[in-house]
């Protein structure tokens, strides 16, 4: 129905349970129906929610399965996206796939070491304030 771009939460509690196939399988459906519409596709992993070792996981599914890109976070949970999430994502998932850094990017600074640790496209609500370079009291 138009729809050009897909994103996708990644299943938190069954990538906790370790049930790797289920996750796959689920991942790897919207990857096909995506690359089936010509739309590009996200998994977002909402990284303030897993350990280092799940979100390798998480990316390594990601990529295995043919999608596009990893997204740290939804925006909506405790936290958003961190420099050593992204650069984690970006080191396992290499050129294969492209990282977006997402939620908690309130600053020129922090959309600058986004794209510094690997990220290629950012989400922000703070869009004007980044563009007009203000600083940010994030700890980023």
């Amino acid at each position: 129905n138009g729809a050009e771009e897909r994103d996708m939460v990644i299943n938190i509690g069954k990538l906790k349970d370790q049930d790797y196939n289920y996750v796959y399988s689920e991942i790897k459906s919207i990857s096909d129906l995506s690359k089936k519409y010509l739309c590009t596709s996200k998994l977002i992993l909402e990284t303030c929610l897993l350990s280092d070792e799940e979100k390798v996981i998480a990316c390594l599914l990601a990529k295995e399965a043919g999608l596009n890109f990893v997204k740290t976070s939804t925006g909506f949970s405790k936290s958003g996206a961190t420099v050593h999430d992204v650069a984690l994502m970006k080191f396992v998932v290499g050129d294969k796939l492209q990282v977006k850094a997402s939620g908690g990017i309130r600053s020129y600074d922090d959309a600058i070491s986004m794209i510094y640790a690997g990220a290629t496209r950012l989400g922000a609500s703070a869009g004007v304030k980044i563009i007009a370079g203000q600083k940010s009291d994030s700890n980023y």
